[in-house]
């Protein structure tokens, strides 16, 4: 069992400084309480970096995130007069020239951090913005499962070319990028040994580089994973039946593009993004995120939800603990998610996302609402 814990914090551009600091305000607590040392150094970075420095953060920045324990990430993208600033005019996400770049894809591509993981579960109390109106539409119980995102390849490798009236992206599925996501994802469906069942969501029908993902997952579902149910959807009718019916899903992995917009559009039925989760996990390392972005309109304003951030830190914990087999981990992370729920299910200490702009409490408020809830649980 580890001492002591090194943590870097990239708290980023606009909200994520805010969200990330709660976070930490929460981490500390957790610390404190289980006897944990969490040795956390906070690197500044993202868009407004760059527009001071030219440089997205500080040089040795990378190499203290590879040589940590975990990396928590708040929100990276910055604007200037309406605008994000980029290093370079007029270049697209994700080519190495956009602020943005090293915090996300340098950090996920260099550490290996191939499986991006999403829970989509809804809370007792949380209600959902539909037509404008926060109301209870699914029920908490039939909203729980866990998005597998293939994470460094598909579309999303930053080759971009141009061709003769306008340009080409590739799509690149590789059997080594694929073996390891779908055994990631079988792996955690006995782990969770709820309904033993792994959904692949692709656009096979169509994409042929798609069609060898779902072949991949199932030579090794069918013969390294009998006990697990295989299941099969395209990410277009995916999309209105994990709306409709999000009960009938456990695991749920995909390519990644077709997981970016899955992993989002589930988080409707969990609260929205206020309350969204990332985890970009390898084999050796592994950053988490809240995934709602930097919301610069609303940076500054001590309003933004903090829930999103907090519980990015627990499932930092959670990861930390299993992967250094140490109990006080585990302990603390389940300890967080039960203050963040009683907070939920309490529904008075809540940010405009969830409660309204009336009765709305501050960010700092929410965050401080979760430290004395967990101080206080047993």
């Amino acid at each position: 069992m580890k001492q002591s814990y090194s943590i870097v914090a990239l708290p980023g551009d606009g909200i994520g400084v805010e969200v990330l600091n709660q976070a930490l305000r929460v981490l500390r607590a957790a610390g404190e309480l289980f006897q944990i040392n969490f040795d956390i150094e906070e690197i500044e970075c993202g868009g407004h970096y760059y527009a001071e420095h030219e440089t997205e953060w500080p040089e040795g920045s990378f190499e203290k995130c590879k040589a940590a324990d975990a990396i928590l990430l708040g929100a990276v993208g910055h604007e200037v007069d309406g605008k994000t600033v980029f290093t370079k005019p007029a270049k697209p996400y994700p080519e190495p020239q956009l602020a943005g770049y090293a915090q996300v894809i340098l950090n996920r591509r260099e550490l290996n951090l191939y499986a991006n993981v999403r829970p989509v579960k809804l809370y007792p109390g949380v209600k959902h913005k539909i037509h404008g109106e926060l109301k209870q539409v699914w029920e908490p119980g039939k909203v729980d499962y866990v998005v597998i995102r293939e994470n460094t390849e598909d579309a999303y490798t930053g080759e971009t070319n141009d061709i003769d009236g306008g340009r080409m992206t590739p799509i690149k599925i590789t059997r080594r990028a694929t073996e390891r996501v779908v055994r990631y994802a079988f792996n955690l469906a006995r782990q969770r040994n709820k309904q033993m069942k792994v959904t692949c969501v692709d656009k096979s029908n169509i994409i042929g580089a798609h069609r060898f993902f779902r072949e991949v997952f199932r030579e090794i579902g069918t013969s390294e994973f009998p006990d697990i149910k295989l299941d099969y959807a395209y990410v277009d009718a995916f999309c209105q039946w994990q709306i409709r019916n999000p009960e009938w899903y456990d695991v749920v992995v995909a390519p990644n593009l077709a997981g970016d917009i899955i992993s989002d559009n589930g988080a409707t039925t969990a609260g929205g993004l206020g309350l969204a989760v990332g985890g970009n996990i390898g084999d050796e390392h592994a950053m988490f995120e809240p995934i709602h972005g930097s919301a610069p309109k609303h940076a500054g304003k001590d309003k933004a939800n903090p829930l999103a951030a907090i519980l990015s830190a627990q499932m930092m914990l959670d990861w930390l603990g299993t992967r250094h087999h140490d109990n006080r981990l585990t302990n603390a992370a389940k300890r967080v998610e039960a203050a963040v729920a009683e907070v939920l299910a309490e529904g008075k200490t809540l940010t405009y996302d969830l409660i309204g702009e009336e009765k709305a409490s501050k960010c700092s408020e929410v965050g401080a609402a979760v430290e004395d809830r967990l101080r206080k649980l047993p």
